[in-house]
Parts: structure tokens; sequence; C-alpha cells
């Protein structure tokens, strides 16, 4: 199983960027895909999901109208478009694939992250 992201980098407040996650290994179709954040000396927060039949999308309070969370299921890949980056949302972004089992429990897999930096 892998999820690997990519598109992260140094960018000004106020800027874009498009964060890709490309999954293997699974079954993709079947999973919710997350993104999480977390910048030093804080928690992993939920920043964007979305369910695993393009729909149940949901963001955090603080990047609504801002971010957008996408995937395709043909080619396993879930993106989030990030636009009116702050300083505040600088932090690795990791993606995340969950699928619940019920009462057996749930299989959950990470991404190993990518470095976002919004600084001028």
């Amino acid at each position: 199983v892998q999820l690997v992201e990519s598109g992260g980098g140094l960018v000004q407040p106020g800027g874009s960027l498009r964060l890709s996650c490309a999954a293997s290994g699974f079954t993709f179709s079947n999973f919710a895909m997350r993104w999480f954040r977390q910048a030093p000396g804080k928690e992993r927060e939920l920043v964007a999901a979305i369910g695993s039949a393009d729909d149940d999308i949901d963001y955090a309070k603080s990047v609504k109208g801002r971010f957008t969370i996408s995937r395709d299921n043909a080619k396993n890949t879930v993106s989030l478009q990030m636009n009116g980056l702050k300083p505040e949302g600088t932090a690795v972004y990791f993606c995340n694939a969950i699928r619940s089992m019920g009462i057996v429990g749930q299989y959950a897999y990470w991404g190993q992250g990518t470095q976002v930096t919004v600084s001028s």
C-alpha cells in the first residue's frame, strides 16, 4: 500500500497550491479520502474529506471556501486545491485513506506528507 503526496512548496500569502496524492496497493474506490495537516508543535488536524463515491465532501471551518478536495477513481488520485493561502496554513499535509468495516474495525493508510510553507 502506498500513498504518495506531491505539490507542496513555498508560496506567498494569498497564493495557491494544488496537492495531489497517488494511491496504489488497495481498492481506491472503496475508501474515503482525507487531507490532514500538522503544523510544528500542534496536533494533526483534518482539513478536508471526500467519500468513496465522490460524495460526502466536508471541510474544516478554517479552509471552507478556499480549499477544494476532489478525487479521480479512474486514476486513483485525490487532490486538494488550496487558494488564498495564509501563513497559518504552513504545515505538513498528509493524505489519508480510510474504510470502515463496522464492528470489525477500519482500514487506514497514510502518506509520508508534503511540506507547505506560506511566507513572504
